[in-house]
């Protein structure tokens, strides 16, 4: 039988690198987003777009769904996500 002590430590060594993943995931992703903002900003595009919002939202529920996560945490996490790309668009049009 293994040590709990020592399962427990390995769990939370996955857990560590995986949150190292998401950490340089989102980073990745916001820099993606930014040069979204900006092409955006240069033909004067609003900042939001709701019809891709929902689009993404809908799809983001549905790969939840398959992963066997919770579709409201991920509608939540989007939402979270979504409103930081919006103040990123609303601040590259304002430098504009």
């Amino acid at each position: 039988m293994t040590d709990p002590n020592v399962q427990l430590q390995t769990l939370r060594s996955s857990i560590d690198n995986i949150d190292a993943a998401l950490v340089f995931m989102l980073a990745e992703r916001f820099r993606c987003t930014k040069q979204v903002g900006v092409l955006k900003a240069e033909h004067g595009m609003p900042p939001s777009d709701p019809s891709r919002e929902e689009q993404q939202t809908a799809r983001l529920r549905r790969l939840a769904e398959e992963a066997d996560l919770d579709p409201e945490f991920a509608e939540k996490w989007f939402n979270f996500v979504v409103a930081e790309v919006i103040r990123h668009h609303t601040e590259a049009a304002e430098e504009r």
